[in-house]
């Protein structure tokens, strides 16, 4: 398989995962009730953005405890942003969550790999 070498934090397919959902959930909050539009639809923004936002930090931090810490931050914040998922749907405001739902598992899955891959001993070069 021909990867793609990575330069940019817009280059990890985990930031790529996590933009979208960002998208998704600002686009869908958009038809939230007009009650809702103004606490849960901002509560879910203001969560979920920081999921990309942390990646990147993390892709330009020089040292594995500066990269992972960044990392971890994304994967804690995506349990946050499932919990508001799970609430507006069952208020009645999030109609199909399930796509969100199923890019909070990806994006998990590949945060934890990417955590795995930088806190593991590099190989030494002869």
């Amino acid at each position: 398989m021909d990867r793609k070498k990575v330069e940019t934090f817009k280059d990890l397919v985990v930031w790529q995962k996590s933009h979208q959902l960002t998208l998704e959930i600002y686009n869908s909050t958009k038809k939230f009730s007009k009650k809702e539009s103004t606490s849960l639809a901002e509560q879910l923004r203001q969560s979920v953005a920081p999921i990309p936002i942390n990646i990147a930090r993390g892709f330009k931090k020089r040292g594995k405890k500066n990269k992972i810490h960044y990392y971890q931050q994304a994967f804690m914040i995506v349990e946050v942003v499932r919990y508001y998922l799970i609430l507006s749907q069952e208020l009645g405001e999030y109609k199909e969550p399930e796509a969100s739902l199923e890019l909070c598992d990806d994006i998990e899955r590949m945060l934890k790999r990417l955590i795995r891959s930088v806190a593991a001993p590099r190989e030494q070069k002869q």
